[in-house]
């Protein structure tokens, strides 16, 4: 998908919403975990309420690959299912990858290459290894790469925010501006937590027209508001995602209709902001 498809699902949505598929076995509603892919399944009924209020879709590996070949399967049919659901929806790798060239490039197959490889949208990339590790995934046509830059966790705090002697910049900062070397704006994002509000006007700075990916937003207690005071830009430029708060707003039979009602405020919430841009 490319930056103008994007942009025309958001405001034909009235949408920025990103559904984070962070499908942890144990949390699944009981009555699920009999069945043959108990995580497939929940994901198609997540998929199934709530497609039409959300313009992405982002599987975390992590609860993919703890389930070894079993995990890559439900991946694999969830994936193939919003193909067919929602063709138009994007869709979003959370697999932070980050390593020297020649293996980027696999991983860039894995995520971009198509059958029997994956074919989504986007990749969550660590920059730490600098351009080699990242350029592999940029020539791939209409991909995009999202990379980490100033993240919503605890631990932002022991790295991000470290000052380089010479320039005064915060890692995070030095990130965003060597990175624009790399990629384009139709090509590259960037992760920036919600829990990290008030940064945004100073990444804006930075990159005024790049999107952002927002982690953090519900139960990591971000606010939607604080966010898009200072993220919002003309195309929208946001993906805001909540995980936890969408799917796992229910562990009972009703999970999907839970589900979808907490999607709903979200897109609600967005499509006031989106019409102040009008």
């Amino acid at each position: 998908m490319n930056r103008k498809q994007l942009v025309e699902q958001i405001f034909k949505k009235r949408s920025f919403l990103c559904i984070g598929l962070d499908s942890e076995i144990d949390k699944i509603p009981q009555h699920l975990r009999h069945l043959p892919d108990p995580v497939f399944e929940f994901n198609r009924q997540i998929i199934d309420a709530t497609h039409d209020l959300a313009v992405a879709y982002k599987p975390n590996l992590a609860f993919y690959e703890c389930n070894g070949t079993a995990g890559w399967e439900s991946l694999r049919k969830t994936m193939d299912y919003l193909s067919q659901k929602a063709p138009d929806l994007f869709t979003i790798a959370d697999a932070k990858r980050g390593d020297i060239g020649n293996t980027s490039k696999q991983y860039a197959r894995t995520f971009f290459g198509g059958s029997p490889a994956f074919n989504f949208d986007a990749v969550t990339v660590a920059p730490y290894m600098g351009e080699d590790s990242v350029s592999p995934f940029l020539t791939f046509e209409n991909k995009w790469i999202i990379l980490l830059a100033l993240t919503s966790n605890k631990g932002a705090f022991d790295f991000q925010f470290l000052e380089e002697k010479k320039s005064g910049k915060r890692l995070f900062e030095e990130i965003l501006t060597r990175s624009q070397q790399y990629g384009n704006q139709e090509n590259m994002m960037y992760v920036v937590g919600a829990t990290q509000a008030e940064m945004f006007a100073d990444i804006r700075k930075i990159v005024p027209d790049h999107f952002l990916l927002v982690p953090g937003v519900g139960a990591q207690g971000g606010s939607l508001a604080e966010v898009c005071k200072y993220g919002l830009n003309k195309d929208c430029g946001l993906l805001v995602n909540s995980s936890r708060g969408i799917i796992f707003a229910s562990d009972k039979a009703d999970f999907a209709e839970k589900s979808r009602a907490e999607a709903l405020k979200l897109q609600g919430e967005m499509d006031g902001l989106l019409r102040e841009l009008l």
